[in-house]
């Protein structure tokens, strides 16, 4: 974020923790019959109590309280740290979802991040399956339902800006013929089979 602030960059940043919760503070939440995954002891984990309050504090230049933070980042650039940064965060919780959930399309909403973020995190996300059967979003299309391939490469080839369109079906037949109708640009990917495989050397098959 610094160095964006520095020279207008537009530099993105992953990062990924889990949501341990400290040995002592552990004992004392067993004592009062929690375990993990239930939300009063979820909210102690080192991401929900720590990660994710330093961000948007960081962003925000204030407390979780509302309150601006003191004092000044230092160095090559200094500046009041209750500025924060022009910048945007999204924080996405990871779940495990069955392969016959997502190879039947009950999975989407879960999904749909990682589909966001293959497209390079930017703009609009789809997050729900479109009614129509198709969608196109700012840098990426979704398509659910092949018999409306032909206005779906349409509207792809008419944003300009696409650069992933998803293709939903189990037939490699047909994903290829809505491949080769879309922009050379673009690029095709199949769902769901990248996480079916992904799942199946996962578990050794």
């Amino acid at each position: 974020m610094r160095l964006n602030r520095q020279d207008g960059g537009r530099r993105q940043c992953i990062l990924v923790t889990n949501n341990e919760v400290a040995a002592d503070e552990q004992a004392s939440l067993r004592k009062a019959d929690l375990r993990p995954g239930d939300a009063a002891w979820e909210k102690w984990g080192i991401c929900d109590y720590i990660t994710k309050p330093r961000i948007a504090a960081a962003i925000t230049g204030k407390t979780p309280a509302g309150k601006k933070i003191e004092g000044d980042y230092k160095f090559t650039d200094e500046f009041p740290i209750a500025e924060g940064f022009q910048e945007n965060a999204e924080f996405f919780t990871l779940t495990y979802e069955t392969p016959v959930a997502v190879s039947h399309n009950r999975a989407f909403a879960r999904v749909a991040p990682l589909l966001w973020m293959r497209a390079g995190s930017e703009g609009r996300r789809i997050n729900k399956l479109p009614q129509p059967g198709w969608e196109v979003a700012d840098t990426y299309g979704l398509l659910t339902d092949l018999d409306k391939a032909v206005p779906f490469c349409k509207a792809v080839e008419a944003k300009g800006s696409i650069r992933i369109a998803y293709i939903v079906t189990d037939d490699d037949r047909r994903f290829q013929s809505v491949a080769r109708r879309l922009p050379g640009a673009v690029e095709p990917v199949r769902l769901y089979e990248s996480y079916l495989l992904n799942f199946r050397f996962a578990m050794g098959r």
